[in-house]
């Protein structure tokens, strides 16, 4: 290893050890709130984009395939 790896991967060490020394360093957790009974997780909020995503991927990829699909061979022929 050449000199200036050993000093990326020195400073990216002491970086991690630093943050993690900093992300550990919080208080004990107070009352979380909320109803005991029910649940406090916004499921909807990202999965509904990731639906829509998904589906728009999956039309679009069926797009192309019957576009190529219905291609005219004579076309193709001409350009070779």
């Amino acid at each position: 290893m050449n000199m200036k790896t050993k000093v990326r991967t020195l400073f990216a060490v002491i970086l991690f050890s630093c943050t993690s020394a900093v992300v550990t360093a919080q208080g004990l957790p107070g009352d979380p709130g909320g109803d005991p009974g029910g649940t406090n997780v916004p499921i909807d909020g990202g999965l509904s984009l990731l639906i829509a995503a998904g589906i728009g991927i999956a039309a679009k990829k069926g797009y192309d395939k019957r576009k190529k699909d219905n291609a005219d061979p004579a076309q193709d022929k001409m350009d070779v």
